[in-house]
Order: C-alpha cells, then structure tokens, then sequence
C-alpha cells in the first residue's frame, strides 16, 4: 500500500480502529517521515498526534513516538527556517509564486507549534506524576523550536525588509502559537519532581531545560514582557526547587548577568520614556502612551531587582565571581539617577519612582552581601573608576560606600572587620578600609560638588542636625554644609553609627593619660587604635582641603559621642602633631582646623590640662595657641591663655627687633603674631592685649619692604597677618599706619601679588569703611584706596574677583566717603560686575552639558593644585630657614645699618609712589633738598679716631 493510500485510509478510521492498529501502523508512519515534501510531513505528524497518541500509556509515548518522531520534526522546522531566510531576498508582491512558498513555510511552521501544543496538553492530561525520563524528548524538542521561532520572530524586520507586510498575519500567529506553546510547557515542566534520588541523567536533563530557557530569555527581552517575566519566574523557581540537586551545576554567573542585564535595559528604558516626557512636556498626563509604557516597564525594572535579590539570597556562595558586576551595575544605575551630574534631565515625579523601584531593591542586595568577602574585595579594591575611564561611576561609588558605611553598624562582628580592616596578610586579595575607599572617593569624585555642582540631593535640615555645638567651633555653617553634602548628607551619619564601635578603648586611653612624661607621652601618642582614626589622619594630612574638612568634621562628632578623655588625648596629640609640623604647609592647616573645633569639646578642666601641658607663655607653644579660638574655653583658661600669649608673642617681637631683624629669625615673629590675631579676634579681648597688640604692629610696619615682601615668603606671611590685625582692630590703629599699610599695598599690587596677600588686604580694606578718615590724611589715603580696589577689581582670577566684589560691598556700605565708590569703578565692566553683585543676579550655565563642563574644569585645577601641594609642600618652607652657611656673618654694627637703610628705602619708595600718583606741595623740593644734602654728609663722614 502507498504512502498516500494508507493516509487517506487512516483518515477515516475510528478511534477504536486507531487502537487496535496502533501497533502495526505507528512504524509506517514514522518511516513516512522520511518523505522530501513538507506538507506530507506535516499530515503525518498532525496524524500521530491527533489519531494515535491519546491510545498510548505514558511508559509508550517517549520509546515508542517521542524519541523517534520528535528530532525529525526539530529537523524539519530548521529546514523551513532555512528556507525562509535563503528565499526571502527575491521576495515581492509581483512573484505570486515565491510569495506564495514562503507564506506555505511559515504556515508549516505555525501548524507544527500547533501540533506541539497538542503533544503537551495530552501529557499534561495524565493524572499520574509526570517524570522526565517519559518525556524527556518532549521538552528539549519543544525548547530548539521555541529557540528557533522566537529568533525569527525577532529578526524578522531585517530578514523580510520592506516585504514585512506580506507576511505579517503569518508571522504574527506563529509568535502567538509559540507564546502558547512555552506556557503549555513550562506548565508541564512545573508538573514533573525530581526527589532527592534523582538520576544524574534527570538532573542533567533539568539543567539543560533551565539553561535552555535562559537562552531563550536573551531573544525574548525585548518581544513580550509578560512572557519574559514568566520564563524568568520558571527559572528562578526550579532553580531555589532544586537548589540541593543543582546549586554546584547552574550557571550561576550566567544567569545572574542576564538579569542584571536585563534590569539595566530595562532601567534604561525608563529613562528613555522620562525624558520624552519630559522633552514633550506630557510627564503629567497619564492617559498618554508613552507613562503607559513607562509604568509597565517600572514594573519590570521592580521584577528584575525583586528577583536578582531572590536569587542571590539562594545562592550566594556561588556568586564570588559575579561581585565585580553586581557592583558595576549598582554604580550604573546610581548614575543615571539624582544627585549625579550625569542624570539626564526627567521630572522628579519619574525620578522619584524610578529610585524607589530599583534602589529599594538594590539597598537590599547590599545589605545581603555586606557578609560576602569577594563583595568586599570588589567594592574596596584599590582600582576603582577614575576620571579618565569612567567619571560618571566616581559619586555612584561613594554614595554606595556610604551607603554601606551606615549599614555596618548593625552587623556582626567579624562583618565589621571584614570592611573596616583592610587587607592584613600578603596573601589576601588587596583592599582598602571602607574609611580609606570613602574619602579617597570623596577626594577623587565630589570636588564638583564641591564647587556648588548641582549634584546636591535636597535633604531635611534635621539631616545636619548634628552641627558644632558652638557655632564658632572653628568651621563656619556653610563650611559644615561643604562638608556634609560632599556625600548627600549622608557621610557624617554613616561614621557617626560606627563611632562607638571604632573609637579608642577607654581603659587604653585613661593609661596613656596617667603618665605625664611629656617626651614620652609624644612617643605613645603617634599611635591610634582603630582602623577609623588611622584614616581620619591620613586624611587629614593630605593636599585636598574639601575631604581634609569632610574628615575633621567626623572626627569631631566621634569626639563629642566619645568620652572627654578621647577628647582630650586627640586634642593633645594633635597639638603635638602642630608642633611637629615644619613652618607653613597645608598639613599644619588642617591640624589646626582639627583642633580648634574640638577644643569646644572639651570640659574646662581637660581645658586647663591642655594649658599645662602646653605652657602659652612659652614662645614654642604658640605655634598651637594660634589656631585656639579664645572663645572656645572657659573664662578662666581664656584669660590665662590670653595673659600668656601677650606676654610671649610681646617678648618675641620685641627680641627679634633688638637683635637685628635677621630674616631667618621671622618665623619666630610671625608664629607671635598669628598667636595675637587669635587674641583679638576674641570679643572680650581686654584692652591691654589690644595695647599690646597695636604696640607691635606700629613696630613692625616700618620693617615691611616691598621688595623682601616680593622675594621672601616669610615677609609675604608678615604682611598678611599685619593686615589681618588691623583689619580688626580698625578703629584703633594709628593714622601713620594706615597710611604705612595703603602705601605698601600701592607699590606690591602695582606688581604680582601672592593671592593670600591679596585676601588679608581685601579684608583690610573693606574694613576702612567703618572709619572717617581725618581731613589732614585724606589727600593720602582715599586716592590710595580708589586706587587699590580699582586695580583688585580688574583681577582676572575668578576667586579673587569675587572676594573683591564681596569686600568692595562691605565697604560700600558703611563708608561716609562715597566718592571713593564712584571713583574705584573706573569702567563700564566694573560697574556692571557690582551692580549684578549687588542686585544677587549671577552667571548661570545655558545647559546641564555647560555646567558639567565647567564643573570638570575646576576639578583639573584643584587636582593640578593639590598635586603640587603634595610634591612641593617641603619647597615651600625652604626660605623660611636661613642657609647652613653663609658666606659672611654680619656684625652687630652692620645690622644696624642694614636696619636703618631699609627703613629709609621704604620710605623713600613710598613717597616716591606717592608724588606719581598726586603733585607734591612746594615745600616738599626744598626738604628733599635737604635729605640730599644729609645722604652727602653720610657718604663723605669718617669715623673718629681715638
């Protein structure tokens, strides 16, 4: 009988007829499958299914049918596709014929899914457990045709090319018949159990199905999402079903970079549709298509999170590989959304959501491998994203360490170490603290923010509640703000939490405060205890100003949530520390901020402990008494400290006058005045300190040459804390010296001027605008002063031009000399430049790309700055020292002329200046006529002879 007899005759049998023949029959028509005409195959297949299968037991179907049918029809499809993809090119709606082939293939390609359908529904209406080993061929052939179809699917618009539309009703209802079919099997796949004595053959099989799927993920993403959200569903729950049968076998890596993957598509997606919105101005109307799309694809982005966490809760030993791009991917998502730079521009109503569907589950992710040592390795690894390769991810990564900073404090012991220790043996895999990771960060990826960067997160004002309980605790509020926004306000809160756990042990403390051996006590001193305070140090004798100040403020809060005598022995230590520190460098700064803020820690009695052991009357110590705020200790401490500064810093002037003014010896001069400054800067300053204090500033104008002040640092430094005092006490200083001090600005501005010069004189400055200048000084000093801050308001440095726009305003307005205002803005510029100062109107960038720019920019200069700080920071006390031999040692007499002809050349150079800038009177010729004559009488005079 011929293959086309026996089909039409098998057409009309009954299912009786088709039970008793199945024996005899089933192997004809499967030798049929053979045949070279698809439809044929199709038809026998449809028949075998539909005729002869529901007449067979579960034990027949895979030996008898399954086994042997099934890779032929897998065949079968891949030659259609095949077809399809080698014969669509000369496809078109004129050739009938080749248009009518594909159409034939791809409704081949449809009947079969259906007929696979039909496989899967009668197994699954067996009610006896299902095993895998009965149909085990089912599923695997199911999973290379849904691989297959999918793909084609997917494809489909650079396969058919504009001939799309021919086939479209086609393509459409083979995507839905393969949508149907793997639900119908991961149905049947959900049915079977593998108990604990699987075969190895059972467990293989099932990993092959997982795996499988997991592929097919790949190519559904971005076809369907509830289709993709149930294969993944299937994946994670046979995966955790079983865990103890597969956990060693599973791609775990695998999977988890397809979620991840997947989570940061679809992420990404989001922002993609938040901002059209927000381009198109419909971010508020919920009925448009593209918020529809939004929320679905929110949901996604939630389902993607929920379930890696899921995942990686089961399976984290597994996962030590994958640590790296779990951290990759938190740090791409964090950057993308506020406070970063690099956030696109979407309404805060998405943001908001976005943030809370994903970071939500991310912050658990965190907290889930906080105890996972390779997360560690990879969250504090030494390379980390830099401003070259990735400065997008530099604020993600300190936002996320931050993050788990706060997150420590409520963790096990041997968690804390595993972060807050570092790498200990050779062997380990190196890591930074969690302390060094975070302020390295904060060094390398906040300076934007720094500069007022729009990367500031809006936080409550309780968020800072935690300010110095004196608000003159050596660190301004705006200060305390820099500090804490350099990480979202959160930096602070984080140590804070780990304060009681990081600090210094307390009996350890109260041993080292027995022993009152100075030298000694140096000694033990150098050593802290906690990985915290060692990086707190670390910090703060670093270039970077911004994190130096971010570190002092932790430190301070760790003391005021210590004890006192933690207190006190980080107070003494950094006054060692001061005194340690050779002449002016960026180290000695931030020391000094450290303990100026805490000495208002402190009780008055560890106040007066300090005062011991830091004698202020003795002229060694001044170098830490300088940077004490008077008004940071108790009443009788301060008028202690006051009495005994005065009395040193009087003695150290009056000392180095006395022995020739020898500039090697000025750091001396200056440590005393810097000491003074601290003094009255004090409100209750008695009025014989201000005595004493205005005594040595009239001694010492004279000695300010403009030449030494051009050529030696130690002079610049003289001048600026000679300014600094009179700027304070204003409305005491002596006319003489105000006129001394305008006419050494004249000649020093007039050249290049240190920048630091250039602030002291700023305040200088705008402090005359509380006086009346007498009739008889007015000709000498209000041109000056016109002068001065005509030329600083020309300065081309942005920061200096804005310090000299907030000081001209000061003096503007209390000043009774107003033409000095008409008369100092001198060009249309400057007048623009103050009226916008005045009126609050400030520069703003066009776009968010310009304000990054900019931002960018002033980050290469600080670094370039800080840089040189780190490499030059023992240059730029070199000509602090006199050199270790000279080749000629001066007399006592020599001093002396050398003390009288740099008076006389100062002077003469400042009338000398004078007569340029206004005509002198005719009685000044005839008195240098004079001088003239006397400088002749010098020259030719002999000494006597005895």
């Amino acid at each position: 009988m011929s293959q086309a007899t026996l089909l039409e005759e098998i057409i009309h049998w009954s299912e009786e007829t088709c039970r008793q023949e199945l024996k005899s029959v089933l192997p004809k028509l499967v030798s049929h499958l053979h045949a070279d005409k698809q439809d044929e195959l199709i038809r026998v297949f449809k028949i075998i299914t539909e005729m002869f299968i529901p007449h067979m037991s579960m034990v027949e179907l895979e030996a008898e049918c399954f086994s042997k049918v099934l890779p032929k029809v897998v065949k079968m499809f891949n030659d259609l596709v095949e077809e399809i993809s080698s014969q669509v090119g000369g496809m078109s709606s004129q050739n009938s014929e080749l248009r009518a082939f594909l159409r034939n293939s791809l409704q081949a390609m449809v009947q079969i899914l259906e007929t696979l359908s039909g496989c899967v529904r009668h197994v699954c209406s067996f009610k006896d457990s299902l095993t895998l080993e009965t149909v085990r061929s089912l599923p695997f052939c199911i999973l290379k045709v849904l691989k297959d179809t999918f793909l084609h699917c997917k494809e489909s618009e650079v396969v058919y090319g504009g001939r799309m539309s021919l086939v479209t009703d086609l393509l459409q209802a083979l995507f839905k018949e393969a949508y149907s079919l793997q639900k119908s099997l991961i149905e049947l796949l959900d049915r079977i159990a593998l108990g604990s004595a699987a075969s190895e053959q059972e467990v293989s099989d099932i990993l092959a199905a997982i795996h499988s799927l997991l592929e097919i993920c790949s190519v559904i993403s971005n076809l369907d999402i509830a289709l993709h959200a149930n294969t993944w569903k299937f994946i994670i729950r046979q995966s955790v079903k079983y865990q103890a049968l597969l956990e060693e076998q599973l791609h775990h890596g695998d999977i988890v970079s397809c979620l991840c993957d997947d989570l940061l598509a679809s992420f990404h997606t989001c922002l993609e549709l938040a901002q059209q919105m927000k381009q198109s101005g419909t971010q508020e109307n919920v009925q448009c298509p593209e918020f529809k799309l939004f929320q679905k694809t929110t949901k996604m982005c939630r389902f993607f999170a929920n379930t890696l966490v899921h995942y990686v809760k089961e399976f984290t030993a597994f996962l030590a590989k994958s640590c790296g791009y779990f951290h990759h991917v938190y740090l791409q998502i964090l950057s993308k959304l506020p406070p970063s730079l690099w956030s696109p521009p979407i309404s805060s109503v998405h943001s908001g959501e976005m943030s809370s569907v994903v970071l939500v589950a991310m912050d658990a992710l965190i907290a889930q491998l906080l105890p996972f040592r390779p997360f560690a390795e990879a969250v504090l690894a030494e390379k980390q994203p830099d401003a070259e390769s990735g400065p997008e991810l530099l604020f993600p990564h300190c936002l996320l360490l931050v993050n788990i900073t706060g997150k420590l404090s409520s963790q096990p012991e041997e968690v804390l170490r595993l972060w807050c220790e570092g790498s200990r043996f050779p062997e380990d895999t190196p890591k930074l603290t969690v302390f060094q990771a975070l302020f390295r960060c904060v060094a390398d990826g906040c300076s934007p923010r720094h500069a007022g960067g729009p990367g500031w997160s809006p936080r409550r004002m309780s968020d800072f509640a935690a300010v110095p309980a004196e608000p003159g605790a050596g660190c301004t509020l705006e200060n305390d703000w820099l500090a804490a926004a350099a990480c979202s306000g959160q930096l602070r809160q984080a140590h804070l939490r780990l304060a009681g756990r990081a600090t210094l042990d307390s009996e350890l403390v109260a041993a080292r405060m027995e022993n009152r051996d100075t030298a000694a006590e140096g000694r033990r001193s150098w050593c802290f205890c906690s990985a915290q305070e060692r990086t707190l140090l670390e910090v703060l004798l670093q270039p970077d100003t911004q994190t130096a100040l971010l570190a002092t403020d932790v430190w301070c809060f760790m003391a005021r949530y210590g004890t006192a005598e933690l207190c006190l022995h980080h107070v003494v230590l950094a006054a060692h520390l001061i005194k340690a520190c050779p002449g002016e460098c960026y180290q000695r700064s931030h020391l000094a901020m450290l303990l100026r803020r805490m000495m208002f820690l402190m009780t008055p009695q560890h106040q007066a402990e300090v005062a011991e052991r830091f004698p202020p009357g003795l002229a060694e110590n001044l170098a830490v008494w300088r940077h004490v705020l008077l008004r940071a200790l108790s009443q009788d401490v301060g008028r202690r400290v006051e009495r005994d500064v005065m009395s040193a810093a009087g003695a150290a002037v009056t000392g180095w006058l006395e022995t020739g003014c020898r500039l090697g010896e000025l750091e001396a001069v200056n440590v005393a005045l810097a000491a003074s400054l601290a003094v009255v800067r004090c409100e209750a300053t008695g009025s014989e300190s201000v005595s004493s204090v205005l005594r040595m500033v009239s001694r010492l104008w004279p000695r300010m040459c403009v030449s030494q002040v051009q050529a030696y640092r130690p002079v610049q430094c003289t001048l600026r804390l000679l300014l600094s005092i009179c700027a304070i006490l204003v409305q005491s200083v002596d006319s003489h010296v105000i006129c001394q001090a305008l006419t050494c600005l004249s000649s020093l501005l007039s050249q290049k001027c240190p920048d630091d010069v250039v602030l002291a004189a700023l305040d200088f400055l705008s402090s005359l605008g509380k006086l009346f200048i007498p009739p008889e000084i007015q000709s000498q000093v209000l041109p000056k002063l016109s002068s001065l801050f005509s030329v600083l308001l020309a300065n081309e440095s942005w920061i200096l031009h804005q310090h000299t726009l907030e000081a001209f305003s000061r003096f503007a307005e209390v000043t009774n000399h107003e033409e000095v205002i008409s008369q100092s803005l001198t060009s249309e510029h400057s007048k623009n430049e103050v009226v916008n100062f005045l009126s609050k109107i400030v520069h703003v960038d066009k776009t968010a790309k310009e304000r990054v720019e900019r931002l960018k920019s002033e980050k290469s200069v600080l670094d370039r700055h800080n840089a040189r700080l780190e490499n030059d920071s023992m240059e730029s006390t070199g000509d602090v020292q006199p050199c270790s031999k000279r080749s000629r040692q001066e007399t006592s007499e020599e001093e002396e002329y050398e003390k009288y002809l740099q008076t006389a050349e100062s002077s003469l150079k400042t009338l000398c200046t004078l007569t340029e800038q206004i005509p002198p009177p005719q009685w000044v010729t005839a008195r240098l006529l004079d001088l003239q004559a006397l400088i002749t009488r010098i020259n030719t005079a002999r000494p006597l002879k005895t």
